[in-house]
């Protein structure tokens, strides 16, 4: 570390006269290597693109091998397509079978290669589609399911397809394919001829050498020449200043092979080049100093003062060196990092603010969990009793308490399952019927069958205490039904909760308030529930969940309208079929 920081500094200029000095050795030494490895080059590239050949179609050989035995194995063994061709192609084992069939070649695809495809095909219901993402458009997509039916209805099917890759020609494309057929059903694997090829196009042939699959007639199959014969090769006097070499290999079980064309030009022409080259490195030498210059002043500089402002940033402090430059990109950078600035600025106290929301949201919530008069009040009751030698009655009181109290002293999840919700509500009328007796009574109707249908907690109750505060009177009986049903909708399956009463109703000013989605005045901590309770449903909802308030001929209505969502039976109070929730 010593030796690093004592290393002395030189000014630009000495790096430039270095710079010169190594140009002018490489020089020299690149004329001595050039004319040696002329003469090299044309037998290497042979030798090299020969190897490259080689090694390419033995990596396809084993991936068409390995893809052969995947299909068949898949053919014979799996339950999938078992299923899919016992079930009819509309039913819910056959949508299942396929989806799981259409993981596994998503797989395999991913392992391969983009360019594979892979269908199937089952007889018996005539039913063709695609088990992976597919890569050709529809047009094409059409006509090969016309031939593969075709050429599936073929009695030699097995002997000239099984194992063995074999060119169609379709809407003008070459592609590649392999039918694996089992009884009345059929794999096919299919990848265009141009992508098979492309790796090997990609090497610089010459400007007139290219590399192309070839079927057994001679017809090239890929390459800017697709559809046309191979051409033979002519003698010419030409030759002599020439290097030409035709390199082909066949591939493993397929019906076709690659035919690669190195054109060198003529030798005079490499030579030259040569010389160009070291003339052109020269020139750029010469200019490389001016160039350095001129970049450090008017670009490496203005970056460097960009990454300091980037550093203060990321340390939390402010950045202020904006300086101007000459380069039209830089300064519409440092105007649009001026402005990623200021949006930060704002998303931070966006996100402070969100974040003082959501804890009050979160202590009115504990708030309404608490309730120290409900518990005295409970006591209260059982202490009446008592006198009166009422046991029984202090039994079921002191048990329906205990019930309650260890449901709202439970962990704070998002989500519970409906049918405890409806049974805490249960606990808690039944509390509320043990009070006031005579003055209360109570009904409750739901589906026969709810279960892992999720639901925000205590949020019926805070309806059902409200009717029980505001209802209840020596007046009359009050009479409160919660009712629960299912309701399909254009945008998904929904959760209909409904609670009435037969009190007074709301009072007109605050229905008004209610209906017009006005917060409600929560003077001595009232009404703390229900403003909390609209609060938390569009924090978790957005807006997908509605409430109604309404007065009708008996009492008050409240109507919650919730998206029906399944509780996650493996992480309590999260749900797996909805996408609104609030992170």
């Amino acid at each position: 570390m010593a030796n690093l920081n004592t290393i002395k500094p030189y000014p630009i200029r000495h790096y430039i006269r270095m710079m010169f000095v190594i140009s002018f050795v490489v020089l020299i030494l690149d004329l001595v290597i050039s004319i040696a490895s002329i003469s090299m080059v044309k037998q290497q590239s042979t030798q090299y693109l020969q190897d490259a050949a080689d090694l390419y179609i033995n990596r396809i050989n084993h991936d068409f091998a390995y893809i052969n035995h995947f299909m068949g194995w898949t053919l014979a063994n799996d339950e999938n397509l078992d299923n899919m061709n016992t079930y009819g192609v509309n039913s819910i084992p056959f949508l299942k079978a396929n989806e799981k069939l259409h993981l596994l070649f998503a797989e395999l695809q991913r392992n391969y290669g983009q360019s594979y495809n892979f269908f199937y095909y089952l007889e018996n219901s005539e039913y063709f589609l695609n088990c992976a993402p597919i890569s050709i458009s529809y047009s094409d997509y059409s006509e090969v399911k016309k031939q593969i039916i075709t050429l599936t209805r073929d009695k030699g099917v097995y002997e000239k397809f099984y194992s063995h890759w074999t060119p169609i020609h379709v809407n003008g494309t070459s592609y590649l394919i392999n039918i694996v057929p089992y009884y009345n059903r059929y794999l096919v694997a299919l990848i265009s001829a141009d992508e098979l090829i492309a790796p090997l196009q990609q090497i610089n042939l010459g400007a007139n050498g290219y590399a192309s699959l070839v079927d057994e007639n001679g017809m090239q199959l890929s390459g800017p020449a697709g559809g046309d014969h191979i051409p033979e090769k002519r003698h010419s006097f030409l030759d002599l200043f020439q290097s030409h070499n035709i390199v082909s290999s066949d591939f493993s079980n397929a019906a076709f092979s690659v035919h690669m064309a190195i054109k060198f030009g003529a030798f005079e022409k490499i030579m030259v080049a040569q010389l160009l080259i070291m003339l052109l490195f020269l020139i750029v030498t010469s200019t490389l100093s001016a160039i350095i210059m001129f970049f450090r002043r008017n670009l490496l500089v203005p970056i460097q003062r960009f990454s300091k402002n980037l550093a203060r940033i990321n340390e939390g402090d402010e950045a202020t060196d904006f300086k101007s430059s000459r380069i039209m990109e830089l300064e519409q950078v440092n105007a649009q990092f001026k402005e990623l600035v200021s949006q930060i600025k704002r998303f931070k106290i966006d996100r402070y603010e969100q974040e003082l929301e959501k804890q009050k949201i979160r202590l009115d919530y504990m708030k309404l969990q608490i309730k120290p008069h409900f518990f005295l009040n409970c006591l209260t009751s059982m202490y009446s009793m008592a006198q009166m030698q009422m046991y029984e009655e202090i039994e079921s009181m002191a048990l329906a308490t205990s019930r309650y109290f260890r449901y709202i002293f439970q962990s704070g999840e998002n989500f519970v399952l409906l049918e405890n919700e409806i049974e805490h509500v249960r606990t808690f009328l039944d509390i509320q019927k043990s009070r006031y007796r005579d003055a209360f009574s109570y009904r409750i109707e739901q589906p026969e069958v709810i279960t892992g249908i999720a639901v925000p907690p205590l949020v019926i109750q805070t309806f059902i205490e409200n009717a029980v505060k505001y209802g209840v009177s020596r007046d009359r009986e009050l009479c409160i039904t919660l009712s629960v049903t299912e309701q399909r909708q254009e945008n998904g399956d929904y959760v209909l909760i409904r609670i009435s009463d037969t009190g007074p109703g709301f009072s007109p000013d605050v229905l008004d308030a209610l209906m017009r989605g006005e917060a409600l005045e929560q003077t001595g901590g009232n009404r703390i529930g229900i403003m909390n309770t609209i609060q938390r449903l569009e924090l978790l909802y957005r807006d997908e969940a509605n409430i109604t308030f309404a007065n009708d001929a008996e009492g008050a209505m409240i109507t919650l309208s919730l998206p029906k969502m399944i509780l996650n039976s493996d992480t309590p109070g999260e749900v797996t079929n909805h996408e609104c929730i609030a992170g």
